[in-house]
């Protein structure tokens, strides 16, 4: 299981993203959202949401691109179909994914969040190893922040609902807190 070291995630690829900034003071993590992305939507594996995080989407290399290679967006993970994992922003910093949200009467959730995409679509099953991943490292975190809890792992829906729909309806909750369960048991605090 990869450890947390200074914020990153260690044995992971990182590609720094622009799109971040410091938490407000007092702020450590304590939330994780899922959000899914694909681009174009329900394609996979072809950068360019590395590109999105980064400001380097090309709005001319696909009709879609035009209405999103302008946002300042970003994520701390993402979690490709296969497992492999970049991340973008240091886990002890605010990465721009949450927007308007709130979780548990307590609004501004990039403040205390730790954003992770996996790519997909709300519809499309997501693979074993990204559940997999996704555990592992939902598991390092609570070990990495004592304030984060293992049911503190809730969808972009849950905190911007009405607005947001990911990760969707294809999402296997149940899966991912077993998982969650089984990797804490596997290394104890």
């Amino acid at each position: 299981m990869n450890r947390v070291v200074d914020g990153w995630l260690q044995g992971v690829a990182r590609l720094p993203t622009p799109n971040v900034d410091d938490r407000p003071a007092g702020e450590s993590v304590e939330l994780v959202v899922i959000h899914n992305i694909s681009l174009p939507p329900g394609e996979y594996g072809r950068r360019n949401v590395q590109a999105l995080f980064t400001n380097a989407l090309d709005p001319r290399a696909h009709p879609f691109f035009a209405a999103v290679a302008g946002a300042r967006v970003s994520a701390h993970l993402l979690i490709e179909r296969d497992g492999t994992v970049t991340q973008f922003a240091p886990f002890d910093r605010r990465a721009w994914h949450a927007g308007v949200s709130e979780f548990d009467g307590r609004p501004r959730c990039n403040d205390f969040s730790v954003g992770i995409e996996l790519e997909g679509t709300d519809a499309t099953p997501y693979t074993s190893a990204q559940y997999e991943t996704l555990a592992q490292i939902a598991a390092e975190l609570c070990h990495a922040y004592p304030m984060l809890a293992p049911d503190a792992v809730v969808g972009h829906s849950d905190v911007a609902p009405g607005r947001k729909s990911d990760p969707g309806i294809a999402f296997d909750w149940p899966m991912l807190r077993s998982l969650v369960r089984y990797f804490l048991e596997v290394r104890p605090a």
